[in-house]
């Protein structure tokens, strides 16, 4: 049988199934991802295939693969044709889901076979394998956990195939000497019981796909057919979906416009975890609309639509609300995009009555000059871009390192991570305690929202830990899978992170 012909659907290979156990044949079932196909794959299904008569294995879609935003370097279909290439294997399937549980369910195999690298449940964040064996012995099979010598395919390409960054593999070597990969779970757990408050604008990003046309005879104007659209909820609404994968509760304190104010949307788009404390203000909810190319995703041009003039109203319900309720949350969030809803008073109210005060302040095309960092006096932590860092210092060129001395100077804060894009993150203590951490990918699908994702995830991380080197290494693994995230089409999760976390550090 050629390879092609073994790999089935679910209900094909379920079937298969049936009519060997009736021939009083035993079925084994693998599963996996199988990107790089190697020795130790061999070895491990042959010795699978020992357990019985007949083995079908399961490869994990690519959708479901969370071994971060570069993985996997082969698409499913090809990783299913190497794998039933192989004289032992005698089906596969390709899973479109996040376990194997369901074709677990529908081939219910005799013994259903995993690696050794898996026999301890604890380091399984997932859950996965527990519910995995209890699937196949619901059906009367058990599990079996191999022992010959394993080959981690993460691990061969962290080390052999990456050879361009030789930064970063360097890094990641120093990262597992400090043993980061037992660190960041019990980093995250400290956060996982926490109460957040994120303060801020709502901004309604609407991506509008465009396809070329060409330029009209009798204008300079570039013409373009529709094609699609989406609408998400971002600004502050994405900064709380991502923290509420991480930690137990969010809120979100925002200003909708009393037209156009999207509200269902916000309110459908929220984790729910999430809950909305709205102030309602005059003129439309902002909401910025990119014109996509929809072949390439290349931004063309976007329009905003909003009135930013500060309303006195909203702002004395901002500060009642802060004074109080603020206290109440163990960190709160403070994403200011610069269009009027933070007034020098709703500043000054969140400076003295958080506990814990995040800040991120960012430049964009509706406040480019008029919205620094330096407009606050202190924060516990500040997070930034390079470009919106050295607008506040109105420095050009020096190194991030001088730009982060320049900022403690003028913001009172013990700690800082300034982003910058390809290049990783910097951060800094007023006590001048300085680290570098590369940026883990060089796939990007979308920038929109990946310092938000980074804020959202690095504000509670900075609030438990004063190691800023690691939380900058959360952050940036946090920023990796949201740049391979088109718009806000999903949140950045916490089982995803370790996953991918844990992939790095093989």
């Amino acid at each position: 049988m050629t390879a092609k012909r073994k790999i089935k659907s679910l209900a094909e290979l379920a079937s298969d199934a049936d009519g060997c156990r009736a021939d009083g044949l035993r079925v084994v079932l693998t599963n996996g991802v199988f990107d790089l196909l190697h020795l130790g794959h061999v070895r491990y299904f042959e010795e699978a295939k020992r357990q019985g008569d007949l083995l079908f294995v399961c490869v994990t879609a690519d959708e479901f693969v969370n071994k971060g935003p570069a993985r996997p370097h082969f698409p499913h279909d090809i990783r299913a044709e190497m794998v039933a290439s192989l004289d032992c294997v005698d089906g596969v399937v390709i899973s479109h889901n996040d376990s194997a549980v369901p074709v677990i369910e529908a081939i219910k195999p005799d013994i259903y076979v995993k690696g050794s690298d898996y026999k301890d449940l604890s380091t399984d964040p997932t859950g996965n394998i527990t519910r995995e064996q209890r699937a196949t012995e619901r059906h009367g099979g058990h599990i079996h956990f191999t022992d010959d010598i394993t080959f981690s395919s993460s691990e061969l390409i962290n080390q052999y195939f990456d050879t361009a960054n030789i930064e970063l593999r360097e890094y990641l070597n120093s990262a597992r000497s400090q043993n980061f990969g037992t660190r960041i779970p019990a980093l995250l757990d400290k956060i996982a019981g926490m109460k957040v408050l994120v303060v801020g604008e709502t901004i309604i990003d609407e991506y509008t796909y465009v396809a070329p046309l060409g330029k009209p005879p009798k204008e300079n104007v570039l013409a373009t057919l529709r094609v699609d659209n989406e609408v998400f909820a971002g600004g502050v609404i994405a900064t709380a979906n991502h923290a509420a994968s991480f930690c137990k509760s969010v809120e979100v304190l925002t200003c909708l416009g009393r037209t156009a104010s999207y509200e269902d949307l916000v309110l459908k788009s929220l984790a729910v975890n999430v809950e909305l404390t709205t102030i309602w203000k005059p003129g439309p909810t902002v909401r910025k609309t990119r014109f996509i190319d929809s072949a390439y995703l290349r931004k063309l041009f976007e329009v905003y639509t909003m009135d930013d003039t500060p309303d006195g109203e909203a702002s004395a319900r901002l500060i009642e609300e802060i004074e109080c309720r603020a206290k109440d949350f163990d960190v709160v969030l403070v994403n200011d995009f610069g269009h009027g809803m933070i007034t020098p008073e709703v500043r000054a109210a969140l400076m003295v009555n958080s506990k814990f005060m995040a800040l991120n302040v960012q430049s964009n095309a509706g406040n480019f000059g008029y919205n620094l960092a330096t407009k606050y006096e202190r924060a516990d932590y500040v997070c930034l871009d390079a470009p919106e860092a050295r607008l506040a210092i109105s420095l050009k060129n020096p190194d991030l390192f001088s730009v982060a001395d320049s900022l403690h100077e003028r913001i009172f804060t013990p700690k800082m991570i300034l982003t910058h894009g390809s290049e990783g993150c910097i951060t800094s203590t007023f006590t001048g305690e300085t680290s570098h951490v590369p940026a883990f990918t060089r796939k990007i699908v979308d920038t929109m929202g990946a310092g938000d994702a980074f804020f959202a995830v690095t504000g509670p991380l900075a609030a438990v830990s004063d190691d800023l080197e690691i939380v900058g290494f959360v952050g940036n693994a946090v920023g990796a899978i949201k740049v391979g995230i088109l718009g806000h089409r999903k949140s950045v999760e916490k089982l995803p992170t370790l996953a991918y976390i844990r992939t790095l550090l093989k």
